[in-house]
């Protein structure tokens, strides 16, 4: 089977948030000092309760493993509602039907 390779678009690269060098610093760092690399991408959500307590685990007997523990989040607010404001009339969701002739696509509001 034949491998393509698609270069990415200048007009994507420029809208990304992350490029490789942004990439193997952030994983430099989440490998280095895990609690604080997530405490800080942590914030980039909307808690309701903030959390206090980064990671909780534990890898003997009975694995535990629990992040954020202490903080409350809701998954709706940051999946669609806090963006309704400045992005509201964008496309969230392109949604693709089996059959070909059925799609939609689903703006935050």
């Amino acid at each position: 089977m034949a491998s393509h390779r698609y270069p990415v678009l200048e007009s994507v690269k420029t809208r990304t948030l992350v490029d490789n060098e942004a990439y193997l610093e952030w994983y430099r760092e989440s490998v280095e000092n895990p609690d604080a690399f997530w405490a800080e991408h942590g914030k980039r959500i909307d808690w309701s309760k903030p959390f206090t307590k980064v990671k909780n685990a534990s890898f003997e007997g009975n694995v535990s493993i629990k992040w954020f523990e202490d903080g409350e989040t809701n998954v709706s607010h940051n999946c669609i509602d806090r963006h309704l404001k400045d992005h509201g009339d964008q496309v969230a969701i392109i949604w693709e039907g089996d059959d070909p002739s059925l799609h939609m696509k689903i703006t935050y509001n």
